[in-house]
Order: structure tokens, then sequence, then C-alpha cells
């Protein structure tokens, strides 16, 4: 890479670029990571192309799009060329239609419609995942001739471990050969004739990654193939590619479940701008939610009036019923995610959240109960003359808020599924803003009943 031009990068420490040139690549993508733009492109301009090719092929490593477009035209697109396709494809998903445009008019006709052809499956599938780097050879190879072909192929192929059996005249897939069986058969034993006579464990173009991620967990797999419908193979996903697609989809659910739009980009990278439209539209939409609560205690301005005593306990009932929501929430999208429960799963869901909610409301009743008894033979607040009754409407309250409140955060994931919605989006503030206007219409209803004739 010395042709690249000294304009690339304004002058920093010399000894950054020495000591990143010295270090594993793994660890010169997270010192990348952690300077600006400018320096990352200055660092690795005075790499060797191969090395920079390397650095490049880690998922690791932030803004790839960004880095490439400030490289001068003939390098950019030898370094896209260079690239694993997978990986070259996620660099220019990462950009704007312009910008992506601009490096693949970089790229000869072959490598471009090879990267346009996998930007056109849609993020998040397997075809977004897979990479077209893979071995294949026809059916009437021998031991001897695959062997062979894998020497030849060795270096442009994202693995050597799967070798994908075709025939000749469909082109479908035939069978899948390991290299460990391989090595261990005869070299002039047919192909065919080496591992086991099964079906092929297969997946299509549109199959969503997360499924993509639990078959190859279940069959422990290192590579999958995607198919299309006539069964002829257009790329793998490889094991590694997986694991980095199922980290970003936990990041992802761990910031919707917070209540805010999902960001692929580092905090310290994200601007004011784009973190103020990630994070107000969810706050405006739960800061209307709670505007139902405020309605529900308006509702109840007559009962708040007569029993003000009834107001300390808001809280606590709120908090409760979140709370419980959040948690049943948290295990069902958990459950979805790893295909241990199906939509048609959720009214065993139910019939398991309901006396769930119930022991659990009737613990944290018995314990408010304890606590307001206590408090007032003690001395440390009086709830008045009826304060036996108010502990009892706290109690019995809790009871089928946490139900409502489990049963309710057990069902959501199933709805939003259903919708064809992502389940994260059940956030936990989301949960705790349904379950606090009907906690509170739940909590004064039990009032009503048991505090008609004396505090109501």
């Amino acid at each position: 890479m010395q042709d690249t031009n000294n304009t690339m990068a304004r002058p920093v420490d010399p000894t950054f670029f020495a000591e990143v040139a010295s270090e594993h690549v793994a660890d010169i993508v997270v010192r990348l990571n952690g300077v600006d733009l400018e320096d990352a492109v200055g660092a690795l301009a005075r790499l060797p192309f191969e090395r920079a090719v390397e650095v490049f092929d880690r998922p690791e490593l932030d803004r790839p799009g960004e880095l490439l477009l400030e490289f001068p035209n003939g390098l950019a697109g030898r370094i896209l060329t260079a690239m694993s396709a997978d990986r070259a494809a996620s660099a220019l998903r990462e950009l704007d239609g312009a910008d992506r445009t601009t490096l693949l008019t970089k790229l000869d006709f072959e490598t471009a419609a090879g990267l346009k052809h996998l930007l056109a499956y849609a993020p998040d599938t397997a075809g977004a995942l897979m990479t077209t780097e893979f071995v294949a050879v026809p059916e009437s190879y021998t031991v001897a001739e695959t062997l062979q072909h894998l020497r030849d192929v060795e270096q442009s192929r994202e693995t050597i471990y799967a070798i994908h059996v075709i025939e000749a005249h469909s082109r479908r897939l035939a069978r899948i050969v390991t290299l460990r069986q391989l090595i261990a058969a005869e070299p002039q034993a047919a192909l065919l004739e080496v591992g086991p006579d099964r079906e092929p464990i297969v997946v299509h173009v549109d199959t969503d990654r997360e499924e993509v991620a639990r078959l190859i967990s279940v069959h422990d797999l290192l590579s999958v193939p995607v198919i299309n419908e006539r069964r002829q193979v257009l790329g793998i996903v490889t094991v590694d590619d997986v694991i980095d697609a199922i980290l970003a989809e936990s990041a992802e659910d761990v910031q919707k479940f917070g209540g805010l739009e999902a960001t692929s980009a580092p905090y310290m990278q994200i601007t004011f701008r784009k973190m103020i439209r990630k994070r107000a539209g969810w706050l405006c939409a739960l800061f209307l939610g709670e505007m139902l609560t405020a309605s529900a205690m308006q509702h109840f301005e007559d009962e708040l009036a007569k029993a003000v005593v009834l107001t300390l306990f808001i809280p606590l009932i709120m908090s409760s019923g979140g709370n419980s929501g959040s948690q049943a929430t948290s295990l069902l999208i958990r459950a979805l995610a790893l295909g241990q429960l199906r939509l048609s799963d959720w009214w065993r869901v139910a019939l398991r959240e309901i006396p769930t909610g119930l022991t659990l409301g009737a613990i944290l009743g018995a314990i408010a109960i304890v606590r307001i008894t206590l408090w007032q033979k003690a001395g440390v607040y009086d709830y008045g003359e009826h304060w036996a009754l108010i502990a009892l409407t706290v109690g019995v309250g809790l009871i089928g808020i946490v139900t409502f409140g489990s049963l309710s955060g057990s069902m959501l994931p199933f709805i939003l599924k259903r919708l064809g919605l992502d389940p994260a989006s059940a956030s936990a503030p989301f949960v705790a803003t349904l379950v606090d206007v009907t906690g509170l219409v739940i909590y004064f209803s039990v009032a009503l009943v048991i505090l008609r004739g004396t505090l109501l």
C-alpha cells in the first residue's frame, strides 16, 4: 500500500503508526476503532496491502465503508476486491446510496455485480450474511481430485472445512463432505462414497439470521449452505459470521429493551442529532402513555380526596406491576429468540403465567401487609383507624396487579411477533407504562370494594 498519497492523514505522533504496524490484526482493529477517521486512514495507508485487507475483513472494524471512501480510487477498489465478499457487502451496506455507488464504480464488473447481488438481500437474513466464496466440486470427483482442488483454491475461499458436492446437470446440492472425512478416505475413492448419505442441513436466502444461528448451534456446524428454490447453492454462512450477527442482534435487542431505537454505532461516535432522533421518539411515546396514568388518577380524584393515605402506596403498586411484567417479557423474548416457543404456544404460556403471577403477587402482598402492620403497631406511621382494611387493600391490589403484569408482559412478545414486529420492541419502559395505567385501575377498584362504607 505504499502507493497511497501523503495527503490522506494529518500529522500525528509517528510512534502511533509504528505501533499499529507491529500489532496483531485484532489489536490493530481495536486501536483504529479508538481514533478519529483521519488517523485510522493514515495508519491503514502505511500497512502492507495484504495486512490492510486482513484488517478490513475483521467484522469488529468500525466504519469500514467510511474508511474506504477516504482512500484513493484505485486502492479502495483493490481492497474491496481482495476482501471476502460478505465483509465487502457489509462495508457497502453501511453507506448511503451515493457513497455506495462511488465505491462500486471502482470495481471490475464481475466483483461489482456479485456485491450488488448480496446487497439485494434483506438485512438480517441468510442471504445478507452469506459469502459466495465456498468450495464446490462436481459429484464425479474422487477424493484425490478434491484434495488437489482444495490446494488450488484455498487462498480464495472463506473456509475449506466443508466441501459441497454438486450434481452435474441440475447444479443441485447432493451432499456435504467435511475436510476430516475427506482426509480419512482413500485417495481413489469416489467423493459420493465419503461420509454418511444423508440430507444436508441447508437454509434459504430469506431465512432469518436467528434461525440460521439456531441450526448451526443445534447441529454443531462450522458453516451452512444457502440455497435457492432449485436447491442450488448460492453461498454459505459461516459460524463466525453468525456469532457477529447474533452479537449485533443482542446489542440491538438490549437497546430496544431499554426503550430506544437501535443503533450499531459506538456511543462516542453517535452525533448529537442522531442521539436525539434515536431517543426522542420512544420517550414521546412513553410520555403519552404515562399521560393515561394521570387520566386514571383524575378519574379516581374523589376517592383520593377521601382516602389520601392510598396515595402513599401508588409508587409501590406501579413499580411491582411493571417489574413483574418486565421479568415475564425478558423470559419470553429469549425463549422466542431461541426457538423454545412458537406462536401457537401462547395459551400454554398464559396458563403458566397466571398462577405464577398470583403466587408472586401473594408474596409481595403478604410483605406489604406485614410492613403496614409493623409500622402501625410500632408507631412509625398512623394509617388511621381502618389501617387493617388499608393493608388488605394493598395486599389484594398487589396480587391483581402483579398477576396482570406477568400475563400482559408474557403476551406482548407474542402479539408483536404475530404482527411481524421484533418482540424485543416490548421494552421494559413500554411494559411498565402499560402496567402503570391498568395497575392504578386495579388498585382503586379493589379499594372501592374493600373500603366502601369506611374511607370511601
